[in-house]
């Protein structure tokens, strides 16, 4: 089954920019990780303290795999990610389906 992991992270919005650009490597490498449909890691339009987390598998295995060599961000900021869930998916259609 699909994993989607997805969810607001919040963080000062003085440390925001930082701390986007500190998943770059993590965001880069996970995309050419196999299993990985896509990974984004972006600031929010509206909120100046809030980043956008998306991430999508193919499998839990695949997402298992990907954890055990994941590089750690070079960044560091206090952050509330309590917002962030993960999903698993039994059947996907297209957005109007």
């Amino acid at each position: 089954m699909t994993v989607i992991i997805a969810g607001p992270v919040y963080v000062e919005p003085a440390d925001r920019d930082r701390f986007v650009a500190g998943f770059r490597v993590v965001v880069e490498r996970a995309r050419e990780h196999p299993g990985c449909l896509d990974v984004a890691i972006s600031p929010d339009a509206l909120d100046p303290g809030r980043i956008n987390m998306i991430e999508h598998w193919e499998s839990e295995e695949a997402l298992t795999a990907w954890r055990k060599v994941a590089p750690a961000p070079t960044a560091e900021a206090a952050f509330d990610a309590s917002g962030v869930r993960k999903h698993v998916v039994a059947r996907t259609t297209g957005p109007f389906d």
